[in-house]
């Protein structure tokens, strides 16, 4: 849960500022009684089996977003289906959902979320939603709009990754200043050193390689080896993973993060060096777990054991 944007600005985003003060009408469900406002009346029934799409955003009573779709590249749908059992509210409000419709209601977190809802909450704490329909799509349509709005997320991600590597390869630089490490760049923008050259042939796409390896953030912090000793010397060991061990790497081909399949091709039998990967080469801006939070630049000792 986090603080954003006002619950003023989400009823824009939803609804238009105009109409927030237009409330035609007032209903309440038969099922745990929510009382819920029109804040404008759509009248366009969708056809069993099309898709409804709506914007929706939930607060706390504060107005703390707990979700909202102005924060996600693609709107929330549901399928029509008259058929459907109501058995909630919540249900008895989205099977009435028009084309047009903009509604708000507040009721008890137990009340919308049933036995799910967000841990860091209490069953009676109030939430407040708001829903927005602006769309009805039968399934050929809806599948062609979700493709062009993925394909446009995906030229801003692109564009947000140039950034970020910009941004990043000072935090690197400095790190490497800190280090003095003699690093070099490709033209991906990945960092390494080689500090053991090995020998053998050089590797190609498709080569099987055992590499060990220990992963940190740039502040120093392990988040994982395969190491035994290295693990427990950062209490990170874990006696429940199957083994301490290299890892088989098929390099180049797409099983690892990009910096990795790049970086181990630099790399030969007994080679031993260090990745320093800027967040778009990594895990980016979803990050990996707990351990590796969201545009992280991850630094890698890595020793190939074998080359098969």
């Amino acid at each position: 849960m986090k603080n954003s944007k006002s619950l003023l600005a989400i009823l824009a985003l939803l609804v238009g500022v105009s109409t927030l003060t237009a409330c035609k009408k007032t209903k309440v469900t038969e099922k745990d009684g929510i009382e819920y406002t029109y804040i404008k009346e759509g009248n366009e029934k969708a056809p069993t089996g099309e898709f409804l799409l709506y914007h929706i955003a939930i607060t706390t009573a504060s107005d703390s977003v707990i979700f909202s779709t102005a924060d996600q590249p693609f709107p929330q749908y549901i399928q029509v289906d008259d058929s459907r059992p109501v058995t909630t509210g919540m249900d008895e409000i989205f099977v009435g959902l028009r084309k047009g419709d903009s509604i708000a209601f507040e009721s008890e977190v137990k009340t919308i979320y049933g036995d799910n809802f967000p841990p860091v909450m209490k069953e009676d704490d109030l939430v407040k939603v708001r829903i927005g329909v602006f769309e009805i799509m039968n399934e050929e349509a809806i599948q062609a709009y979700f493709e062009k709005v993925m394909a446009a997320e995906q030229v801003k991600k692109e564009e947000r990754a140039k950034e970020r590597i910009i941004e990043e390869d000072k935090l690197i630089q400095d790190y490497i200043k800190e280090k003095g490490l003699n690093a070099q760049k490709t033209e991906s923008g990945l960092y390494y050193v080689i500090e053991e050259e090995g020998t053998g042939e050089p590797v190609t796409p498709g080569t099987t390689m055992m590499v060990d390896y220990a992963g940190y953030l740039l502040d120093g912090t392990l988040f994982d080896t395969s190491i035994e000793s290295v693990a427990k010397e950062n209490n990170i060991y874990n006696e429940n993973r199957p083994a301490y061990e290299p890892l088989p790497v098929s390099v180049g081909m797409g099983q690892v993060i990009p910096g990795w399949d790049e970086g181990l091709l630099l790399l030969k039998k007994g080679s031993k060096g260090k990745f320093l990967i800027p967040s778009p080469l990594a895990y980016g801006e979803n990050g990996a777990g707990a351990m590796i939070p969201a545009n992280s630049v991850l630094v890698f000792d890595v020793n190939v054991a074998d080359v098969q």
